[in-house]
């Protein structure tokens, strides 16, 4: 298990660009399975999750290509699906959430899937209900085996229908949208998500031949097709990585210039952070942040404790909250987290706590914090990271306290942000890599 020894105190400054965005990647490079010929996609993210993802594309039968940093190149012709019956594979799709979304593709072209219960962060009970429905839905037949734990999905040809999603599951749509492009006849999937990454993967749907309605909205219509053609696809930067180097630069007092942000994409999260009393602008699809000792949250109009909460696109996106806390450690004012997906993902704050934060944790999806306007510093720690987002957060507050912290456990940090390490080095900070 690696970990991060931090030197905290230390400001940054100069540019750094985003990577591509992981949760679009996960989702865009499944969708290569759709069609036998090639699919070329730029701006893919040099992490643990991705990486993991395109292995476990090799091991099916995937021709898998890296022409240039950052491009791949997939051709799904020749996939043995025998090998999705074997051990190996099971043990690598549990390890990663992401295969979770190789069940609509697979089911969609080829008839059949097998998914084991997957893994990765743990926030608490992430359910796949939403994503098995709809696929059931367009004809699909789903057993669960009790003894391996694993779905044995099987269709003899999915069929469109009309389905009103339970929740707007981002990956559960995904999903679906996966499968229902191949089915025959019309689906029409309501309470769709509608992400910017759910609109870039129907956008690249739409470039392989797919005839689907309704982009950016919560009402999709989707007119199946026999075939689809190969494409080319450009990933849009990781609005969360974005939001995590606002985070950074506030919290360290530094100015900082965050580049080719993709601004129209981000949504709410600029003005989320400028309720905290961050004055960052938008330049040329940069994002400024300035150096500054202080910074004030807002109140509402009323004069009551802001909230903050995660909400479905175009509301506030839950991977952000644990940044947002964080930040709010040494802000001047009050606000109340309301992590509403996830019942486990504030857990880590009690680390917060032992560094100095005032934090209240009022139930597992609510924390109140109160700014200490930095009349302290936060302390050193020693910290273990439970998942991607916590983990970030952990690092923001280390690199802002005073004296020496250790991660550990930093491969869930790897598994979302790539090379942060040294790409923060490079603009300032004092971290090394224990392995």
């Amino acid at each position: 298990m690696s970990s991060f020894i931090i030197e905290g105190g230390h400001k940054l400054s100069g540019e750094i660009v985003p990577q591509g965005a992981k949760n679009e990647a996960l989702q865009v490079i499944c969708a290569s399975l759709l069609t036998s010929e090639k699919v070329t996609i730029h701006n893919i993210p040099d992490i643990l999750d991705v990486n993991n993802l395109i292995v476990l594309l090799k091991e099916i039968g995937v021709k898998v290509d890296r022409p240039k940093s950052g491009t791949y190149t997939f051709q799904a012709d020749n996939i043995n699906l025998e090998y999705i019956k074997t051990e190996a594979f099971l043990k690598v799709s549990t390890e990663l959430r992401g295969s979770v979304m190789l069940v609509g593709p697979m089911v969609a072209r080829f008839g059949e899937a097998l998914i084991p219960k997957p893994g990765g962060d743990k926030i608490g009970r992430r359910r796949l209900d939403t994503h098995f429905i709809g696929i059931q839905k367009l004809g699909a037949e789903f057993n669960y085996d009790s003894e391996r734990q694993l779905f044995e999905v099987k269709s003899t040809g999915l069929k469109g229908t009309y389905m009103l999603l339970d929740e707007a599951s981002v990956t559960g749509t995904a999903n679906i949208l996966m499968a229902s492009v191949l089915a025959e006849g019309k689906t029409t999937i309501y309470n769709a998500a509608c992400e910017p990454y759910l609109q870039q993967l129907t956008k690249m749907l739409m470039a392989m031949g797919a005839q689907i309605e309704g982009l950016a909205s919560n009402l999709l219509r989707i007119d199946g097709v026999e075939t689809l053609h190969g494409c080319e696809h450009t990933i849009l930067p990781d609005m969360i990585e974005v939001g995590s180097f606002i985070g950074m630069a506030a919290m360290t007092r530094s100015a900082l210039r965050i580049k080719n942000v993709s601004f129209d994409d981000l949504g709410i999260i600029p003005d989320a952070f400028r309720k905290l009393g961050i004055p960052l602008r938008n330049e040329n699809d940069d994002i400024l942040i300035p150096e500054q000792d202080s910074y004030t949250i807002e109140t509402f109009i009323d004069g009551s404790i802001l909230t903050i909460a995660d909400a479905p696109w175009p509301g506030l996106t839950p991977d952000l909250l644990s940044v947002f806390l964080v930040v709010a450690t040494q802000a001047n004012g009050s606000v109340l987290i309301h992590q509403k997906m996830f019942e486990s993902r504030l857990f880590f704050v009690d680390k917060l706590i032992d560094m100095g934060a005032q934090i209240i944790l009022c139930d597992p999806h609510r924390a109140t914090v109160i700014g200490a306007n930095r009349r302290y510093s936060l302390r050193a720690t020693t910290m273990v990271s439970p998942d991607i987002r916590a983990g970030i957060a952990m690092l923001i507050a280390a690199m802002s306290a005073e004296g020496t912290s250790c991660i550990q456990n930093i491969d869930q940090i790897d598994r979302g942000y790539e090379n942060i390490d040294k790409r923060l080095n490079a603009l300032g900070a004092r971290i090394t890599r224990i392995s």
